[in-house]
């Protein structure tokens, strides 16, 4: 009697570690490379144990058939990944932005990489991407997608069909507001720097042959670096406050 009553249970918490494990492993903050695997893992684990009461009701009963077990199981894994991925492409915005400003000015190299950003990944992009975890995991940013998955069973609830049109244009959406973020952020850095090519290849005509970009580069990347030092602490709230307004609209939040 008490192993018929478990196996509907153990399926019940299997279907929560696949959508909570699944939004954890992209969650910014906690979902990071450098959290430890066992971080992890305790968290999941601690979140199943707390929702799997609550939710247990609501949670569809283990299938006769082995497909259909695996069909729910692969249906809880995308919805967390979904989830996780959406609250990830708002948290990357800082990343972003740090890889434009270091592009503009002159920071890129070829032999910085980042598992984030990919092999052309720049200093101040990895190092805006490690303080965009520091500030999630600071100012308790962390805890909105973590609710927001534990009251995403009442729009999406275990066992119902995944809205492929609604999860795209979610994505779309949540790509598209990154991007206007990065942008918003690297803006300063833009001016800057479209203001001083324009200055160079004006003294450039002047003076052909002087080398005048040559010349100019450290010039450049000491104004650039002088002006995000005086902006950094504007820049971080608006990203702060971007974010938090973005993590407020995922889905079980609206």
């Amino acid at each position: 009697m008490i192993l018929e009553a478990l196996a509907p249970l153990a399926f019940q918490a299997v279907l929560l570690v696949a959508r909570i494990g699944g939004a954890v492993m992209l969650l910014p903050g906690i979902g990071e490379a450098e959290v430890p695997a066992r971080l992890r893992l305790s968290l999941v684990l601690a979140l199943v144990v707390m929702l799997l009461p609550v939710l247990a009701p609501a949670l569809p009963p283990p299938p006769e058939a082995v497909p259909e077990m695996l069909r729910l199981i692969l249906i809880e894994t995308a919805i967390g990944l979904w989830l996780g991925l959406l609250a990830r492409l708002l948290a990357l915005a800082l990343a972003q932005a740090g890889q434009m400003m270091a592009l503009l000015i002159g920071l890129a190299s070829p032999l910085q990489g980042d598992a984030m950003l990919g092999a052309q990944a720049t200093a101040l992009g990895r190092l805006f991407g490690l303080l965009a975890a520091i500030l999630v995991l600071g100012t308790g940013l962390y805890a909105v997608p973590l609710r927001a998955l534990a009251e995403s069973y009442a729009v999406l609830p275990a066992g119902a069909p995944l809205p492929a049109g609604a999860v795209a244009e979610a994505v779309a959406g949540a790509v598209a507001d990154s991007l206007a973020l990065a942008l918003r952020l690297a803006a300063p850095l833009v001016l800057l720097a479209m203001l001083g090519n324009l200055g160079l290849a004006l003294l450039a005509r002047v003076a052909p042959q002087v080398q005048v970009f040559l010349i100019a580069a450290p010039a450049q990347i000491l104004a650039g670096l002088l002006l995000l030092a005086l902006l950094l602490p504007s820049l971080l709230g608006v990203w702060t406050a971007g974010v938090r307004e973005g993590f407020s609209a995922l889905p079980g939040l609206r």
